[in-house]
C-alpha cells in the first residue's frame, strides 16, 4: 500500500487491505488487527484524524479495563512499537524515529544502551513517544 486510499474506500476495503492500512499508520500487529480492522468495516470517518483518535479509543477502552486479558492485548499491542532508535516499519514510527539518528550513528548506540537499561530497571514497562 503506497497511497493511503480515500477515507471514504475505507469500509469497503477487503480484510486484508484495513490490516496494512493500520500497519501504514501504526505499526504492523495482529492484535491490533483483531481490535480495529473491523471498526474500519463498520463506520465511516471524515478523515485519517477521525480514524486514528476512534482506535485511540479503543486502546484507551483496554487500558481503562479491569480484565487481565484486555491488559495483556494492550501490552501485546504496545510491544510491537519499535524501541527508541530502532528501525521502524512503519512510516509513521519512521518520521517519529528520523531526528534520532545522528549522522555517525553514535546516537543509536547510545539509545540501544539506554532501551537495555530502561527495560532492565522497569521491565515490562513500555514507554512509547509519539509525535505528529
Amino acid at each position: 500500500m503506497d497511497k493511503l486510499p480515500s477515507i471514504s474506500a475505507i469500509p469497503s476495503l477487503t480484510t486484508h487491505q484495513r490490516a496494512a492500512l493500520l500497519d501504514r499508520l501504526f505499526e504492523p500487529c495482529v492484535p491490533l488487527h483483531t481490535l480495529s480492522v473491523q471498526l474500519l468495516h463498520d463506520n465511516t470517518f471524515h478523515n485519517y484524524d477521525e480514524l486514528i483518535t476512534s482506535v485511540g479509543v479503543q486502546l484507551t477502552d483496554l487500558v481503562e479495563s479491569s480484565s487481565t486479558s484486555d491488559s495483556e492485548w494492550l501490552d501485546s499491542i504496545l510491544a510491537a512499537h519499535p524501541r527508541l532508535g530502532d528501525t521502524a516499519d512503519s512510516a509513521q514510527s519512521s518520521h517519529e524515529q528520523a531526528h534520532l539518528h545522528g549522522e555517525t550513528g553514535d546516537d543509536g548506540m547510545s539509545l540501544s544502551e539506554l532501551n537495555a537499561l530502561y527495560e532492565k530497571t522497569f521491565p515490562g514497562l513500555r514507554y512509547v513517544c509519539v509525535s505528529f
